[in-house]
C-alpha cells in the first residue's frame, strides 16, 4: 500500500504545455531557430538544461542563453498560460480523505509551482513541495525526489511517484521508488512503457483506484 504519493507537476497536476511551448518558441527564434509549437511539447517537464542539448546539440553557453530567453517570457507571461487539469482537485481531495500524504517533486522552480498551486487553491493538499532553485539548479528528477523524501522523513517505504514522462520513471527508479505513469500527460506514445513505468493509469479515475486498492 502506498502511504505517501509524490506528484510530478507539469503534465501531471498542471497543464502547462501552452506557456512552455510558446516561451521555447520565443527563445529559439532569438537564436535563429524557427519551430512549430507542436514540435516543442518535449520541453514540458524535463530540466531544460538537459533537454536542450539533447534536442539541439547546444553547448553549455548556448543552453544557458536559450534558458535565459525562455525565462524572459515565461516569468511574466508563460507561467499564466497554464491551468490545473480539471479532474485533479477531486483526485487530491479523495486521496486526502483516504489518509494519503501528498507531495510534489518537480524540476520546475519551486516558487513557481507553489505560486500556481496557491492560485488554484490546492496548495493545502500538499505536505511537501520540492522543486528546482530559481537558477534552475538542483532540478534533476532524482534530486527533487530525494529532497522530498528527506522532508517527509522517510526513505522509500510506501512511497510512489506519479508522473507523465520517462524522466519521472527514470528519476523514481534512481531513488528506488516505483512510478505510476499517467497517460493524460505529455509522454510520446509508448514512452512510459519503454521507460519501465511500474503501472500506467489512463486517467485520474484509474489512478485513484490504483493508489487506494
Amino acid at each position: 500500500m502506498y502511504d505517501i504519493i509524490l506528484f510530478d507537476f507539469d503534465g501531471t497536476i498542471y497543464d502547462t504545455i501552452e506557456g512552455i511551448t510558446k516561451c521555447m518558441q520565443y527563445a529559439l527564434k532569438k537564436h535563429g531557430i524557427e519551430e512549430e509549437l507542436s514540435k516543442l511539447c518535449c520541453f514540458a517537464g524535463p530540466p531544460l538544461a538537459e533537454k536542450l542539448p539533447e534536442v539541439y546539440g547546444f553547448n553549455d553557453e548556448e543552453t544557458k542563453s536559450v534558458i535565459k530567453d525562455f525565462r524572459e517570457r515565461y516569468n511574466s507571461l508563460g507561467i499564466y498560460e497554464s491551468r490545473v487539469f480539471p479532474e485533479i482537485p477531486k483526485l487530491l481531495d479523495d486521496l486526502k480523505k483516504a489518509g494519503k500524504r501528498l507531495g510534489i517533486a518537480t524540476s520546475k522552480p519551486q516558487h513557481m509551482a507553489e505560486h500556481l498551486l496557491e492560485k488554484e487553491g490546492i496548495i493545502e493538499y500538499f505536505e511537501v513541495i520540492c522543486g528546482s532553485q530559481p537558477d534552475g539548479g538542483h532540478g534533476k528528477k532524482d534530486e527533487v525526489i530525494k529532497a522530498a523524501l528527506e522532508k517527509f522523513g522517510v526513505k522509500d517505504e510506501s512511497v510512489v511517484l506519479v508522473g507523465d514522462t520517462k524522466y519521472d520513471v527514470i528519476g523514481a527508479h534512481k531513488c528506488n521508488l516505483p512510478c505510476i505513469g499517467v497517460k493524460y500527460g505529455y509522454a510520446a506514445p509508448g514512452e512510459l512503457d519503454e521507460a519501465g513505468a511500474d503501472i500506467i493509469a489512463k486517467d485520474s479515475g484509474q489512478l485513484l483506484k490504483i493508489i487506494i486498492d
